[in-house]
């Protein structure tokens, strides 16, 4: 089996920033935006910080991807022979398109919220009286959205780790043998 160090490390690093990222904005940066002086300072703070995450949050799902794909095509032959790889790989490529198509989501809401860099809040994703309808339910729908990307990149993170395992030489022995005596 060869070794693919880059392809491993892009998958690796980008899924980590990724998770990593949008976890911490939502454990740390919409509540703590809470702490402005005014509803329009807990808007510019909450927006100025999702849009300096978010070209670091592309590049990382980039990697992310690339990575993947390099993995894909390093096992090609073990997905095919190994029994429960294949299906590994199905359930990570599963979560993979669940992850992009929620964090596409959610980045389609925050445009939304962030037209107004100023607009106010109460907490990045908790509207204010003062806070515009449209954006009001956006913030309200981002409230779901900035735990959804996080749990479904975390659940990558555990089939990766699943995948990581199934790659150990016993493993592979038993999963190619499985494969021919059933």
């Amino acid at each position: 089996m060869p070794q693919d160090t880059v392809s491993r490390s892009l998958h690796d690093v980008g899924l980590a920033a990724w998770f990593g990222g949008t976890l911490a904005n939502a454990v740390s940066l919409n509540p703590a935006a809470a702490e402005a002086d005014t509803a329009n300072g807990t808007g510019r703070v909450t927006n100025t910080g999702w849009n300096k995450w978010t070209p670091v949050n592309a590049a990382a799902i980039g990697a992310h991807l690339a990575g993947s794909v390099g993995e894909l095509i390093g096992n090609r032959s073990r997905l095919v022979a190994q029994r429960g790889a294949g299906a590994t790989a199905l359930a990570k490529t599963g979560l993979t398109v669940a992850a992009l198509a929620a964090t596409g989501y959610s980045r389609l809401l925050g445009r939304k919220v962030a037209k107004d860099n100023s607009v106010p809040a109460l907490a990045g994703t908790e509207a204010a009286a003062s806070t515009p309808e449209d954006v009001a339910k956006a913030q309200k729908k981002l409230s779901v959205m900035q735990w959804i990307v996080p749990a479904l990149t975390g659940a990558l993170i555990v089939v990766s780790s699943l995948a990581g395992e199934q790659q150990r030489p016993t493993a592979v022995k038993k999963g190619i043998l499985a494969r021919f005596t059933r």
